[in-house]
């Protein structure tokens, strides 16, 4: 095996230099094309969070200006990549067990190269694991270079031996990476990487390292040019976008970010994740009320309603804190949807513990919850804290939860019923193309009945019917 590790600075020159691998190995891919009448295909998978799929588009931009062309089909692929993800154990299983399968698919066609990257291939454990079981895999690579996949695949090229190139920090951020979007109307925007928060269960500062903010001229032309290439609708991505702009030369604030963005021609609507709760500013909430196109919905999450557990996570907030937070965005934006991260079953969580978190949910009364059982993290200090809750128990309180939270998701989305709201329609429904399904400013899902013109466009429309977790719509 080699290792191609380098002490590098990524300079404005990196861009340059990795264009000339895409440009080489486009040559070669053109030369396979002109013998064998085909093109050379990938599979991509991307794991995990937003980050992640916005991180896949740019492996894709750069894969298709190689020259290969993208396949649903993982047994058609000559190139094969994982964007993996570690925040859960399950989705660990998920790498290793479509590992197994790609040995064998890769005894009948040697030439597939196989490649690794994201937030799994950070952690030690992982990468020993790949070493003694998985050597048929031939590109390692994390989440601090994933521009330098064109390189590390010309390495491979070249050398034949598996390579791995694991950065144990970052360099600085390599702008203007070729990008495949998913959808030509809206668009993720990466505003910053990295998180400091250390929360007691979660693995990513470890492997997505410190906070470091892209420069708000970065951002602002990335989002101009994506307008004109008639994007509508764009979701800035952080960790925590509440800390923006700390780490800067000259600090500036998300709150006056999102006033710079919603000046921005073209842009229709700006949605973004994740929010800390001890981060959310006055002036983070007075801007959301005063842009016009920044949705009133806000993803807050909680993770416990307990003090003492949120002491333990490590979150930096208080119950009462939370909930006076929530007061005010409420207070400032009263027709405004929350949604939020709930952790049920943390070390230590008694049943007094769990029944604070209930309250929390009936006071705050989430548009929708993303709800966890917790996953021990090998390499956080929750995973060796004493008094690790049972799995029958968290298996209990999990039911409990979704029997208080569902019946509120319910009764918020009643009173929708008969109201009219924009919606952005984002495809056809995967039971029926006559049916359009896509999102309103509050974020709640709607499927209404249209023509495929009208994917892209925002839609006014009626609601006729709730669904608890969508609602059937008329357009107007």
């Amino acid at each position: 095996m080699r290792d191609t590790r380098k002490e590098i600075a990524v300079d404005a020159s990196e861009l340059t230099r990795q264009l000339k691998y895409m440009h080489h190995i486009r040559q070669i891919n053109d030369e396979y094309t002109r013998e064998t009448g085909s093109k050379k295909k990938y599979y991509s998978l991307a794991m995990g969070c937003q980050m992640n799929a916005h991180d896949s588009e740019k492996l894709e931009g750069m894969l298709d200006e190689m020259g290969y062309i993208k396949t649903e089909v993982e047994t058609e692929a000559d190139f094969v990549i994982y964007n993996t993800c570690c925040v859960r154990e399950n989705a660990e299983q998920k790498v290793y067990g479509k590992l197994g399968w790609l040995k064998h698919y890769k005894k009948d066609r040697p030439d597939t190269v196989i490649a690794l990257c994201g937030c799994m291939m950070q952690q030690d454990t992982v990468l020993k694991t790949l070493r003694e079981k998985y050597r048929h895999v031939d590109i390692v690579f994390g989440t601090f270079n994933l521009y330098k996949l064109p390189e590390l695949m010309n390495t491979r090229m070249e050398s034949g031996e598996t390579v791995y190139d694991i950065w144990q920090e970052h360099e600085e951020i390599v702008e203007d990476l070729p990008s495949i979007r998913h959808f030509p109307y809206k668009a993720s925007v990466n505003i910053m990487f990295g998180c400091n928060n250390f929360c007691s269960y979660c693995i990513v500062p470890y492997v997505r390292g410190r906070e470091r903010s892209r420069t708000p001229g970065d951002i602002l032309a990335e989002v101009k040019k994506l307008a004109a290439d008639g994007v509508k609708e764009i979701i800035l991505l952080g960790q925590n976008v509440n800390s923006y702009g700390k780490s800067l030369d000259e600090p500036v604030s998300f709150a006056k970010l999102l006033r710079m963005l919603n000046e921005v021609e073209g842009i229709e609507r700006i949605r973004f994740m994740t929010s800390h709760p001890k981060d959310l500013s006055d002036e983070l909430i007075e801007a959301m009320k005063d842009c016009n196109k920044v949705c009133k919905y806000l993803h807050l999450p909680v993770q416990a309603g307990s003090s003492e557990i949120l002491r333990r996570m490590n979150r930096h907030y208080t119950k009462e804190s939370y909930l006076e937070t929530v007061r005010k965005v409420k207070e400032a934006m009263p027709e405004i949807t929350l949604s939020t991260d709930i952790i049920v079953g943390f070390p230590g969580e008694t049943e007094e513990d769990f029944q604070e978190t209930l309250d929390v949910i009936r006071k705050v009364g989430y548009s929708t919850a993303y709800t966890f059982i917790y996953s021990k993290r090998t390499g956080t200090p929750a995973a060796t804290m004493e008094n690790q809750v049972s799995e029958d128990v968290i298996k209990d309180r999990f039911d409990r939860l979704l029997n208080v939270l569902n019946p509120i998701i319910h009764d918020l989305n009643e009173t929708m019923v008969g109201k009219i709201v924009m919606v952005l329609a984002e495809e056809t429904s995967k039971n029926n193309e006559a049916v359009l399904t896509g999102r309103a400013d509050n974020n709640a899902l709607v499927h209404f009945e249209g023509n495929k013109d009208l994917i892209g466009q925002l839609v006014p429309v009626r609601i006729i019917e709730n669904k608890t977790f969508y609602l059937i719509a008329e357009r107007v």
